[in-house]
């Protein structure tokens, strides 16, 4: 069986949690496609080219332990504008998708770019103060030292150039199931996307 699940969304939305729990359900291999562009995103900080690095990324790139930190994130969002480095990534990620047995992929245009024709498409977001303060407790357990208005700030830049990009602007896909996180628990999150999956595997 071949089918694929694209989740999209802004950062701190939720919809890492609600694509792991949506893969797990249903035995689906899961893709956070945001890792790719970290791990570009890593070693640009490091020096290297980023469309080289794009062209020459591996799986075990993935594992790298700081991919999390803040500044990986703040290079990955920088890379991503880079049409040559998306392209350089599509095909990673389409082959991903198509795989026997079925995926999740998660990230910002995989129902748009990615998987245009995923059997599911949802686009998971909340208002940007929400996610600051996930962000924030995030970033404050991991003992990262940051204000609320750096995090606020963050987002609402990291949103602006996610979604002005010339290269596959951030834009839920005209058939995707909007989920709004702001109000919902997880729980509830992760119910309401296992219901549109559910649909879309029974049509």
């Amino acid at each position: 069986m071949s089918f694929t699940v694209a989740i999209d969304g802004p950062a701190a939305a939720g919809k890492g949690t609600i694509s792991k729990a949506v893969a797990a359900h249903f035995g689906l291999a899961h893709l956070d496609t945001g890792l790719l562009y970290r791990a570009v995103g890593a070693k640009v900080r490091d020096g290297a080219d980023p469309v080289a690095a794009a062209q020459a990324l591996r799986a075990e790139n993935l594992d790298a332990p700081d991919l999390r930190s803040q500044g990986v994130a703040d290079q990955a969002s920088r890379v991503a504008v880079i049409a040559e480095v998306r392209a350089a990534l599509v095909d990673f990620q389409r082959s991903f998708a198509r795989r026997a047995g079925g995926a999740v992929l998660d990230g910002r245009d995989i129902g748009t770019v990615i998987c245009p024709e995923a059997e599911a498409k949802l686009f998971v977001t909340a208002s940007a103060e929400c996610r600051a303060d996930r962000r924030l407790a995030e970033l404050l357990d991991r003992g990262t030292p940051i204000t609320r208005d750096e995090v606020l700030r963050d987002v609402i830049e990291r949103d602006r150039r996610d979604t002005e990009r010339a290269a596959a602007p951030m834009t839920a896909a005209p058939d995707a199931v909007i989920i709004d996180t702001s109000d919902l628990t997880i729980d509830q999150a992760v119910a309401r996307a296992i219901e549109v999956v559910q649909a879309a595997l029974d049509r």
